[in-house]
């Protein structure tokens, strides 16, 4: 494990390894004369209220001025959270947010009106509307949308009152991320050297990375006792959420809250249980996987802070983010000059911020909204984990990218079910081109060991999170408390069963739940999983098919939200239907163990 070195300050970053937020809006003063605009110009919305089905004409006209303030909220509100993202300390961009949050909620609640309106007008007057006026035939697809969820829209003044609630029913996620980034005293740990190292989110996965299991012990100890400490402040904040989505979804008369998330993406839910369902059955892999890093491992007993240390120990394999980039282009030239080009002005415009600084965000993500740049959020670390990380997000801001130049701004996103796809096609591809690249049978099985690693934080290690946030959404929808000890209890037992009885668990890991943002997102991580096997199965064409398989790759990538995500998936060439791929996918997984088995156990 590299040295480590005190995190800097924000101040200590150099220009070019930050976000260039200047596109948006040129300074401070800008955002805030576009804050002040809006807020005067959101409440107009009731100039049409009762009018919607008035004539072709108000409709598009009230259609445009909604479009309009909603792209100025986005920029507000993208500029506002990535700079309070990169210092969460800095008490003005807190401010800055908190503002922009309030903001999002008033305007949403100026517009409550709008679907309930819509829903009260005959579909047979709408779709005359749309015959009348050209400009209107674009919204087709979201008409048809908003009419299948007729039966959950509520009355105007209904949605009114939920709309303003919005920020409070947030308000858990908010204090969550607030405790776990900004508040949250991580302790000081043993580093190799025998020095006392500050433990912080960015650098747990390196303490665990490390080859002295004692420094990999003392990071998860200290991390989990402070977890322990606060357990049930965060039972409070995840109880909550819970209990958010739970009275969301019966209030507009879902059968539960997962019925709720996957039905606003027209995902049957039949798709989750088939996840869970497949992954289950081939728990086998992942308990032979923990044997296999026994052995090599030399371990007398195997526990979870030793799942993450390299199997290859005479390899001390390390990725500079210049390295990062390079790897990154020449893995995905088969992706076309197209693609390319993106990536290159990813790196070349400041797309994205590299570095750790203290008060940053923990994490990786990518952000952005219709008219800006698809930033990309990282705390660089130079091991292989960074580079796939990377290759990820930028699969997620090339998405973003594409489908805003193709699609107008009714389609210029598009659903979580769609979007995990694209981001782990690009890590598939990327260890494709690295494990041909590199012909060192140890450094083979260093990216063989990476993506066995990969497949199980994606795949097992989601799923295991699906039935875990699905356990507890079910157990308060049936009147269960939901303690620090109950979310504790059944965490534990459920990582027990993936990870097998041959794996010596301490009762920290209980307290991992207290950790997961995820849980905060309402039915978000099995899509992790379900966008890995449409990924597994894409990559394969692309590498097996040649042009035809590309083309159709790049139209899913330029799609948004034009279709349902299941179609735009089967119009790739992957029908998420039957749980076939994720199938497929395990088989992909099977067979690396066995190559990793091959060569380490030889």
């Amino acid at each position: 494990m590299e040295q480590i070195k005190d995190i800097p300050l924000r101040s200590e970053i150099r220009l070019e390894d930050t976000w260039n937020l200047v596109p948006i809006y040129a300074d401070d003063f800008a955002w805030e004369a576009d804050f002040i605009d809006v807020d005067a110009r959101a409440p107009k919305a009731s100039d049409f209220q009762g009018r919607l089905g008035e004539s072709a004409q108000v409709l598009l006209d009230a259609i445009k001025f909604q479009e309009d303030v909603f792209y100025k909220v986005g920029l507000l509100y993208v500029y506002a959270h990535l700079n309070f993202d990169t210092d969460t300390t800095n008490s003005h961009y807190q401010a800055m947010f908190s503002r922009i949050e309030s903001l999002y909620a008033k305007t949403s609640a100026s517009f409550s009106f709008f679907r309930s309106e819509l829903m009260e007008i005959e579909e047979a007057k709408i779709w005359g509307f749309v015959d009348e006026r050209e400009e209107l035939k674009i919204y087709k697809h979201e008409f048809e949308q908003m009419f299948a969820k007729r039966a959950y829209i509520l009355s105007d003044k209904e949605e009114r009152i939920l709309a303003e609630g919005s920020e409070i029913f947030s308000a858990p996620s908010t204090i969550f991320g607030m405790l776990n980034n900004a508040d949250l005293k991580l302790p000081m740990v043993k580093g190799e050297d025998g020095e006392d190292a500050q433990l912080s989110q960015g650098r747990y996965v390196l303490f665990l990375e490390s080859r002295v299991r004692e420094v990999r012990r003392g990071a998860f100890m200290g991390m989990y006792h402070t977890y322990r400490d606060l357990k049930n402040t965060f039972a409070s904040t995840l109880s909550s959420m819970i209990k958010s989505h739970n009275f969301n979804a019966r209030i507009r008369g879902y059968e539960s809250a997962r019925h709720s998330a996957l039905f606003a993406n027209a995902i049957p839910e039949s798709v989750y249980d088939s996840l869970v369902e497949a992954v289950n059955s081939r728990l086998d892999l992942m308990h032979r996987y923990v044997d296999l890093r026994k052995n090599v491992l030399k371990l007398d007993d195997i526990a979870m802070y030793d799942l993450y240390t390299p199997l290859v120990e005479e390899i001390d394999v390390k990725f500079t983010y210049e390295d990062a980039k390079s790897l990154i282009l020449e893995g995905l030239a088969v992706l076309g000059e197209e693609y390319q080009a993106i990536l290159k002005e990813a790196f070349e415009s400041r797309w994205i911020d590299v570095n750790e600084n203290k008060g940053k965000r923990s994490g990786a993500y990518s952000s952005g909204t219709y008219g800006t740049s698809p930033y990309i959020l990282m705390n660089w670390q130079d091991n292989i984990d960074n580079v796939f990380t990377l290759a990820h997000e930028l699969g997620h801001s090339v998405h973003s990218y594409m489908t805003r130049k193709y699609q107008p701004f009714v389609y210029g996103d598009y659903s979580i079910f769609l979007a995990e796809v694209a981001s782990t096609t690009n890590e598939i591809l990327l260890t494709d081109f690295m494990l041909n690249k590199f012909e060192n049978p140890k450094i083979k099985a260093y990216l063989i060991n990476h993506y066995l690693d990969g497949f199980k934080g994606t795949v097992f290690r989601q799923t295991q999170f699906a039935q875990f946030e699905h356990l507890i959404h079910q157990a308060q929808q049936n009147g269960t408390a939901l303690t620090a000890d109950f979310f504790t209890k059944n965490y534990f037992e459920i990582n027990k069963k993936y990870y097998g009885e041959q794996m010596t668990y301490d009762e920290e890991i209980g307290y991992e739940w207290a950790r997961i943002p995820h849980f905060y997102y309402n039915y978000y991580v099995y899509q992790y999983a379900t966008g890995f096997s449409a990924a597994s199965a894409l990559s394969a064409k692309i590498l097996n098919e040649g042009p035809e398989a590309i083309e159709a790759y790049l139209n899913y990538l330029k799609s948004g939200s034009s279709d349902v995500p299941i179609e735009v998936l089967k119009k790739a060439g992957v029908d998420m239907t039957s749980n076939q791929a994720t199938k497929d996918a395990l088989g992909v997984f099977e067979d690396r163990l066995k190559q990793l088995e091959e060569i380490l156990l030889k």
